[in-house]
């Protein structure tokens, strides 16, 4: 079993996983996961009514908090009792014709929240006149402001890479707390951001036809899964190590289950990822992924995985509080699987 070495020195933001139909088409594929013939358990609904859900972290508080793009908020949710309340409000919401974007990921420094926002202002939708994308602070409950325009960096910025996008601001997926700043994965101008808190951005990593996704980070090193592309879904989606002072190609720790979307560190230190799930070749290209076919997955050090969960309704972020792993779901539930790191699991 893959294990990290050492705590992080800072704290980690779930990754949202909403299905990239905007992006790129995959396919069905094989699974390279076992769970020794047993079948695994689903979980329970600790959340419901999301509207648009898709990253979630865990405060300073230990509640969990997730967006809803849909609306423009973000929700602290009790981890135990399941109740919800509106922690902050105000944020962009998607465009009700694209079906994506708005408020996408969610991280804290210290106990200030700091919300990534995408899809909202590109010139393709008449962004002009549209809020900015990028990472909004939350100073209130009522009160957001904008400290790094990353649509405006990206259009001034295009890709080095040869490949076709069409959203000069590129999709901003999901974001990670590192040196007093963040990291930021885009998954449609394929590459990672570093963003600072007084605005400034550079890119940290390109690549071509390579879809980053869910970012977990280590000390130096940070872990990135990618989304996998048409025709080899399965086999391109993976987990890689990404070194943070010489970012060259990553090293591959798993491969072998298309649509990861987030990876996080849970108990023990083991490294964990989420699959959301296949997609029917017959399917326009880049449709989202099938329901219910979404796994919860523990990396292993053989580079394949172990299931803990499957049948997910298109996950989209994996947080941990202990032993307790909580999964987001698009249709708006959070799932909680209890005992993470123990015996069934």
């Amino acid at each position: 079993m893959w294990k990290r070495v050492r705590p992080m020195s800072s704290v980690g933001s779930g990754a949202v996983g909403v299905a990239l139909w905007l992006l790129v088409g995959l396919g069905l594929a094989g699974p390279a996961w076992s769970n020794n013939g047993a079948a695994p358990p689903h979980g329970q609904v600790l959340a419901s009514g999301l509207q648009g859900a898709g990253g979630s972290t865990v405060g300073p508080d230990g509640a969990l908090y997730v967006v809803e793009g849909a609306i423009g908020q973000v929700t602290r949710i009790n981890p135990y009792s399941g109740r919800k309340r509106t922690f902050a409000k105000g944020l962009p919401p998607a465009l009700g014709f694209v079906g994506i974007g708005g408020a996408i990921d969610v991280a804290f420094i210290d106990r200030t929240a700091y919300v990534l926002v995408t899809l909202v202002g590109d010139p393709l939708f008449n962004g002009d006149s549209l809020p900015g994308d990028g990472v909004y602070r939350v100073n209130s409950r009522h009160d957001v402001e904008l400290i790094a325009d990353l649509g405006l960096y990206s259009a001034a910025n295009p890709p080095t890479e040869p490949f076709f996008y069409f959203l000069v601001h590129g999709v901003h997926y999901a974001m990670q707390r590192a040196d007093q700043g963040f990291l930021v994965a885009d998954g449609h101008l394929n590459r990672i951001l570093h963003v600072t808190l007084d605005g400034g951005i550079s890119v940290l990593k390109q690549y071509e036809n390579i879809v980053p996704t869910g970012l977990a980070g280590d000390v130096g090193t940070l872990y990135v899964g990618q989304l996998g592309a048409y025709p080899n879904p399965a086999e391109e989606g993976k987990v890689i190590a990404l070194g943070l002072l010489t970012p060259d190609a990553g090293r591959t720790i798993a491969a072998g289950v298309p649509m990861i979307v987030d990876v996080e560190f849970g108990p023990h230190g083991d490294l964990y990822a989420l699959s959301q799930g296949n997609v029917d070749l017959a399917a326009d290209p880049g449709a989202p992924a099938l329901p219910n076919t979404g796994r919860l997955l523990r990396v292993k050090r053989d580079g394949s995985y172990k299931v803990l969960a499957d049948r997910l309704d298109r996950p989209t972020s994996l947080s941990f509080i202990g032993h307790r792993a909580y999964v987001v779901t698009l249709p708006g539930d959070v799932l909680l699987f209890r005992r993470v790191g123990h015996g069934r699991y």
